[in-house]
C-alpha cells in the first residue's frame, strides 16, 4: 500500500477513507431492491436431509405445547374445586398432583425438544457451511476480481452465524410460540367466544408493528452486514501486506480506515437496534394493553355468573397467547435479520463459475502426450476487456519439448500459463492440450496434467510433509522424500526441529524465501504431471541454489514437455526452442544463438544482460 494521503488533496483524488466510504456507499446502493424472507427457503433442503430429527423436533413440539395448554385446564379444575361447595383438602391434593404431573410431562417433553431441534440447526448449519466453502473453491478467478476475499469469509462466518442463531435457536422458540398461540385461541374460544372474539379484534394492531418495522429492520440488517464485510475484506488486505504497512508508516492510516468502516456498521447496526426495540415495545403495549382491557371484562362477567375457574383458565390462556406474541415480535426480528444474511449468503452460491466443465466433457486421450498448442488465441481480462493481453497468439510445444517464454513485462507469457490451465477461457482461438480443445474437457482432468511453479507459489500451514504432499495426495513418504531431494530441499529440512514434520507456520512464513521456493518445486515434482509450467521458478533463489534446483529440474525435465517463464535469460539456455512474446504476440523463436543472430528484441534483452557476451 503506497503513501498516497499527502497528495490526495492537491490531486484530486480520494484518500485511503473517501475510497472506503465510497464502497461502503456502493454495497448499500447494491442492497436497495426489496428483500423478504423467502431466500429462508434455502435452508429447506439441508432441513430435509435430516427428516428424523426434524420429525422429532416437531412430536416434541407438539407434546410440550400441549403440556403447557393443559396446565390451564388443571388449573380451571382446581380452581372450581376451590370455589364449588365440595371443596376438602384431599380433593385439593389430587389436583396439585394433577398439576405436578403435567409440569413433569410438560418438563421432559421440553428438554427432548430443545435437544433434537438444536441438533437439528447444528447439523443443518455445519452442512449449509461446507456446502459455501465447497462451491466457493468452484469459482474462477474472475469472480474474485470484483469481491474481496474478506467480503467472502464474512458471509461464510458472520453470515453463516447469523442463521445459526435463527436455526439452532429462535426458530424453535417462534415454533413454540407459534403453537402455543394457536392452542391458546382454540382453547379460549371453548372457553369464552364472546372475550376471544375481542382478543382476535387485537391481532392486526399487533402484527402491524411486526411488518412495518420488521421489513426495515432486515433492510438494516443486511446493510450492516454489507458494510462489516466491506471493513474486513479491508482488514485483510492490510494484514496481508503488513510489513509493507509498517514499512510506509501507514499502521495510523490503515486503523483509521478500518475504524471508519467499522463506526459505518455500528451506526447502521445502531438504527436496526432502535427499530427492533421500537417493534417490541409497541407489540407488548398493545398486547398486554388489551389483555388486561380483556381481562377487565371478564371479572366483571364472573362476579355476574360465579364462574371463576373458567375466568381462570382464561385468563392463563391469554396470558400465554400474549406471551407467546411478545415473543413472536422477539424472533420476528431474528427472521428478518437471517433472512438478510441468507440472501448474502444466496448470492455467494448463486455465482457461476465463467469456467465450468460441459455437460458430457471429452475425455483427454492416455496415456497422455504431453502436447500443448494455442491457435490463434486473443484474450483479455475481464477487468479490462479492451486492452487484450493476447492478441492472435499461436503455439505448438511438442511432447517431451522445453520451451523458454521471454519477453518484456506485461507480455502476456503468465497469461499463457493461466489459459493452459483454464482459469480463463479466451474470446478467440484454442487452447489445446493433447489434441482436445480445453473447453471440451473437464478443468480437472486439464490441471491434472499440469504442475505449477509460480513465482511466489503460496504454501499453507501444516509440516513441510503435508506442503509437499498437497501436489499429490495419495504420495507416500518415499515419494516425498524423492520429490525432496529432487527440489535440492533435503539440506535444510533435516536442519529442521521435526524434520519433513516439522510445522511451518501460516504461508511457511517461518522458511526463506528460497526455502519456501525449494518446497513448492518439491510439490510441483511429487504431482508427476507430464507438463511442468514454471513460471519464475527460480527467481527466489541465489546463484548457488539457483545452479543446484536448476539442475534437480533439468533431470526432472525428461520425458516431460516443459514451458518456462524467464526474465533471466541465463536460465533458459538450455531449453529446445525460446519463444519471444510481446505485446501479446510471438515475435521472435528460435535458439538462443538464432535470437541473437537476428539482432530484434531477444538480442537486445540479451544485451541488456549479458552484454558483449551475449
Amino acid at each position: 500500500m503506497s503513501d498516497l494521503s499527502g497528495g490526495a488533496a492537491a490531486t484530486g483524488r480520494p484518500s485511503e477513507g473517501q475510497a472506503l466510504a465510497q464502497t461502503l456507499a456502493e454495497a448499500a446502493d447494491r442492497r436497495t431492491r426489496s428483500r423478504n424472507i423467502g431466500a429462508l427457503r434455502r435452508l429447506s433442503p439441508f432441513v430435509g436431509h435430516h427428516w428424523g430429527d426434524a420429525t422429532l423436533a416437531g412430536l416434541f413440539l407438539l407434546v410440550s405445547s400441549s403440556a403447557t395448554l393443559g396446565l390451564s385446564a388443571a388449573v380451571r379444575l382446581l380452581v372450581d374445586h376451590l370455589t364449588g361447595p365440595k371443596a376438602n383438602p384431599a380433593g385439593v391434593n389430587s389436583w396439585f398432583l394433577l398439576l405436578g404431573g403435567v409440569a413433569v410431562a410438560l418438563a421432559l417433553a421440553t428438554a427432548g425438544r430443545y435437544f433434537f431441534v438444536t441438533k437439528l440447526g447444528e447439523r443443518v448449519v455445519a452442512d449449509l457451511r461446507k456446502a459455501v466453502y465447497r462451491h466457493i473453491l468452484t469459482l474462477d478467478p474472475s469472480f474474485f476480481l470484483h469481491t474481496r476475499t474478506g467480503e467472502v469469509l464474512s458471509r461464510l462466518t458472520t453470515d453463516i452465524q447469523i442463521v445459526e442463531t435463527l436455526v439452532g435457536t429462535s426458530i424453535s422458540v417462534a415454533l413454540r410460540n407459534f403453537v402455543m398461540l394457536l392452542g391458546a385461541l382454540a382453547l379460549m374460544l371453548v372457553v369464552s367466544a364472546h372475550l376471544t372474539g375481542l382478543v382476535l379484534l387485537l391481532i392486526p394492531f399487533v402484527i402491524a408493528p411486526l411488518f412495518l418495522f420488521g421489513r426495515q429492520v432486515r433492510k438494516l440488517t443486511t446493510s450492516t452486514q454489507d458494510q462489516f464485510a466491506e471493513a474486513v475484506g479491508y482488514a485483510g488486505e492490510t494484514l496481508d501486506a503488513l510489513e509493507t504497512v509498517q514499512a510506509f508508516g501507514r499502521e495510523g492510516s490503515a486503523a483509521q480506515g478500518f475504524g471508519a468502516a467499522v463506526e459505518a456498521a455500528f451506526r447502521t447496526s445502531l438504527r436496526r437496534i432502535r427499530a427492533r426495540a421500537v417493534m417490541t415495545a409497541l407489540v407488548i403495549v398493545l398486547v398486554f394493553g388489551g389483555i388486561v382491557a380483556i381481562f377487565w371484562l371478564g371479572v366483571n362477567q364472573a362476579l355476574t355468573d360465579h364462574n371463576w375457574g373458567a375466568l381462570f383458565q382464561f385468563a392463563f390462556l391469554a396470558v400465554m397467547a400474549a406471551s407467546s406474541v411478545g415473543q413472536l415480535g422477539e424472533t420476528w426480528g431474528d427472521v428478518q435479520k437471517a433472512a438478510g444474511a441468507m440472501e448474502r449468503i444466496g448470492e455467494l452460491m448463486d455465482a457461476r463459475p465463467d469456467v465450468a466443465a460441459p455437460a458430457r466433457p471429452t475425455p483427454l486421450p492416455k496415456p497422455p502426450r504431453g502436447e500443448v498448442a494455442l491457435e490463434g488465441v486473443t484474450f483479455a481480462y475481464p477487468a479490462r476487456p479492451d486492452l487484450p493481453a493476447l492478441k492472435g497468439l499461436s503455439l505448438q510445444v511438442r511432447p517431451g519439448e522445453r520451451v523458454a517464454l521471454v519477453g518484456p513485462s506485461g507480455a502476456g507469457k503468465s497469461t499463457v500459463f493461466r489459459l493452459l490451465l483454464r482459469f480463463y477461457d479466451p474470446q478467440a482461438g484454442r487452447v489445446l492440450v493433447d489434441g482436445v480443445d480445453v473447453r471440451d474437457a473437464d478443468p480437472a482432468e486439464v490441471r491434472a496434467r499440469m504442475a505449477l511453479v509460480a513465482q511466489d507459489s503460496p504454501l499453507f500451514s501444516g509440516s513441510a510433509a503435508d506442503n509437499v504432499r498437497f501436489g499429490r495426495e495419495d504420495a507416500d513418504v518415499d515419494a516425498v522424500q524423492a520429490a525432496v531431494r529432487a527440489a535440492q530441499a533435503e539440506g535444510f529440512l533435516k536442519a529442521l526441529p521435526q524434520g519433513l514434520d516439522t510445522l511451518v507456520g501460516e504461508r511457511a512464513r517461518s522458511l526463506s524465501g528460497g526455502q519456501r521456493q525449494r518446497l513448492a518445486i518439491a510439490r510441483a515434482l511429487v504431482r508427476q504431471a507430464p507438463i511442468l509450467l514454471l513460471d519464475e521458478a527460480t527467481s527466489a533463489l541465489d546463484a548457488e541454489n539457483e545452479q543446484l534446483v536448476q539442475r534437480a529440474l533439468d533431470e526432472a525435465m525428461h520425458g516431460r514437455t516443459t514451458l518456462v517463464i524467464a526474465h533471466r535469460l541465463a536460465t533458459v539456455l538450455k531449453a529446445d526452442r525460446i519463444v519471444v512474446m510481446d505485446e501479446g504476440r510471438v515475435v521472435e523463436e528460435g535458439s538462443h544463438h538464432q535470437l541473437v543472430a537476428k539482432a530484434g528484441l531477444y538480442a537486445r534483452l540479451a544485451a541488456l544482460q549479458f552484454g558483449e557476451a551475449a
